[in-house]
């Protein structure tokens, strides 16, 4: 395993919960859209505590990008990340993960399950062939959604909101179950791409399989 310290050059949330961090990228340093890499706090007491977290920017940048959702609760490891700001280092090490673009289909993501797939659209956006891809979003509330606006941007009608505590006029406030699926999605002959926790993640795979998913086409970090 190859670790590179790097310095943070800037931190900002992006939603109350949610904490931007770009950082210094290596010389030689590169992913595909929709990897991850371990990362450290680079201080005496975090540095052999490694997270996995997904790179948010577009690989052709002279700097890398994390969207890392933070627990405070939890007294770990995003919540010292809390505290981290620019010119703090942290160390990142080989880039990992199986979750890439195959070809248009449908991605389903829960909260910050979102991140691998920034990257993958940014990708495609910049290159022109973002096209016949739709992003199925589920959150708590409106206040939850991660880089909304920018996404809409790139996806126009095909980003769909659903939350599943707030009601809010013109939005779905219920939760992605089978009957969502059948209701929403014409073709389940195509790629599906999911992402959230692991029971999000479960659940979802279970219902389109059962509906008729090719296992094949059905792409997860595994």
């Amino acid at each position: 395993m190859s670790a590179h310290i790097v310095k943070v050059l800037d931190s900002f949330y992006v939603t109350h919960d949610v904490k931007c961090f770009v950082v210094e990228k290596p010389a030689g340093y590169d992913f595909i859209p929709g990897q991850a890499t371990e990362v450290s706090i680079n201080l005496p007491e975090w540095k052999n505590q490694m997270r996995p977290f997904t790179f948010t920017c577009l690989r052709s940048k002279e700097y890398l990008e994390f969207i890392i959702k933070i627990y405070p609760d939890h007294k770990g490891v995003t919540n010292m990340l809390s505290r981290i700001n620019a010119g703090a280092e942290l160390i990142i090490n080989d880039t990992f993960g199986t979750l890439q673009y195959k070809g248009p289909g449908v991605f389903i993501a829960g909260g910050s399950g979102i991140t691998p797939f920034i990257a993958i659209f940014r990708d495609l956006y910049k290159n022109k062939h973002l096209k016949g891809n739709k992003l199925i979003y589920s959150n708590k509330t409106s206040g939850d959604v991660i880089l909304g606006d920018e996404l809409r941007k790139m996806l126009k009608e095909n980003f769909i909101n659903l939350f599943t505590r707030e009601k809010v006029i013109g939005y779905l406030g219920r939760r992605i179950d089978r009957n969502y699926l059948i209701e929403n999605i014409i073709d389940f002959n195509q790629n599906f791409y999911v992402c959230g926790t692991s029971e999000f993640v479960k659940s979802i795979t279970i219902y389109l399989i059962d509906l008729g998913v090719n296992p094949d086409s059905l792409i997860i970090e595994e």
